[in-house]
C-alpha cells in the first residue's frame, strides 16, 4: 500500500510557507508532505529531509529525484536534527514539520514487524541497524517491566494480566512473531473485557514498538531543540496520532508560549476533515499541533 500523507493541506497553509522558505522535515518517510512542500517552496526554495527508516528514506529520494539539487537527505533520528543542521552551517529555518506516526509502507510490510495483522517476525525497528527489537523485550524483560511498558506506553488496562501472559508463554517457547504476540494478547484479555473499536492487541504493539524506538523520548528532544532553530514568525507542526504525544506536543508548546518564545496557533489540535478520513482510515487519530516563533 502506498503510504497516504495526513492532514496535507492542514499542515501546508500552517507552516505558512512560501516561495523561497527553508523547510526541515524530521520524519520524511516516503516524501508524500515533502512532495507537496517543494511545490509550495518553489526552486529558490530548500528542503532537508531526515528519517531514522532507511528504506523509506531510499524510496523518498527517488520520488525526490526531480527537486534532488535543492535537497539535502540525512538517515538519522530526529531527535538529532540538530547535528544535520549544524554540519551543513545551518542556524534557522522557516519551518518545521514532525509527523510522528508510522507509515503504511512500515506496517504493510510484515518483515518490518509492525502490523498484528499480517504474521512477521516481532521486529518492530524503524531503524534496522538499532541493536534492539520487541523480541528482545518480550523475551526478556522482566514481568513487571513489561507490565510498565503496556501501562505507559499503550495506556493498556490489562497490562499486568498481559504481563504474566506473555512470561508464562515464553518459558515454554519463545515469543517470535508478531502472530504469536497477537495470539498471547488474545488470550490474556477477559472475555467479558467488552467490546473494543480497535483490536485487543492495539495498544500492546503501541507500547511495545514506542520502547523499541524511544519514540517519546526522542519527541521531548525534538520540540526542546525546535525552537531554537526556527526563524521569527516561523512555524513547527507536530502530527501525532495517539495521546501520549498529543500530550507532549501541548505541553512543550504551553512551555514555549510561557517563557514568550512562541505563540500557539492551535489551541486545540486540528483533526482531519470527514473526506479525509473518508478516503484514509488511517487519518482518523491525528491531531495536528502548530506553534510560531515570536522572540
Amino acid at each position: 500500500m502506498t503510504h497516504i500523507p495526513v492532514m496535507t493541506k492542514e499542515v501546508l497553509e500552517n507552516l505558512n510557507l512560501k516561495a523561497g522558505s527553508f523547510v526541515l522535515d524530521c520524519t520524511l518517510g516516503t516524501a508524500g508532505h515533502a512532495l507537496e512542500i517543494l511545490k509550495r517552496i518553489g526552486p529558490h526554495g530548500r528542503y532537508i529531509g531526515t528519517d531514522r527508516d532507511g528504506e523509506s528514506l531510499s524510496v523518498a529520494q527517488d520520488r525526490l529525484k526531480d527537486f534532488a539539487g535543492q535537497c539535502h537527505f540525512e538517515q538519522t533520528d530526529f531527535r538529532d536534527f540538530d547535528v544535520v543542521l549544524n554540519k551543513l552551517g545551518i542556524r534557522e529555518v522557516d519551518a518545521i514539520l514532525l509527523d510522528v506516526g508510522i507509515s503504511s509502507y512500515q506496517i504493510d510490510n510484515p518483515q518490518r514487524g509492525f502490523s498484528l495483522r499480517s504474521d512477521g517476525p516481532l521486529d518492530m525497528r524503524m531503524d534496522k541497524n538499532s541493536y534492539i527489537s520487541a523480541y528482545d523485550l518480550v523475551n526478556s524483560l522482566s514481568e513487571k517491566e513489561i507490565a510498565s511498558i503496556l501501562k505507559n506506553f499503550g495506556e493498556e488496562r490489562w497490562h499486568h494480566r498481559i504481563a504474566s501472559f506473555l512470561v508464562r508463554e515464553r518459558s515454554k517457547n519463545p515469543i517470535a512473531s508478531t502472530g504469536d504476540l497477537s495470539r498471547v494478547v488474545l488470550r490474556a484479555i477477559p472475555r467479558g473485557a467488552g467490546k473494543q473499536k480497535i483490536h485487543p492487541a492495539t495498544r500492546t504493539f503501541q507500547a511495545f514498538r514506542i520502547a523499541v524506538n524511544r519514540e517519546l523520548e526522542a519527541l521531548e528532544v525534538a520540540l526542546d531543540k525546535s525552537i531554537n532553530y526556527l526563524k521569527v514568525g516561523g512555524r513547527t507542526c507536530v502530527i501525532s496520532f495517539h495521546s501520549l504525544e498529543d500530550r507532549i506536543a501541548k505541553e512543550k508548546f504551553k512551555e514555549f508560549s510561557q517563557k514568550g518564545l512562541g505563540r500557539i496557533i492551535t489551541k486545540t489540535p486540528l483533526r482531519p476533515s470527514d473526506e479525509e478520513n473518508a478516503v484514509n482510515s488511517r487519518a482518523r487519530s491525528a491531531r495536528l499541533r502548530v506553534i510560531e516563533r515570536t522572540k
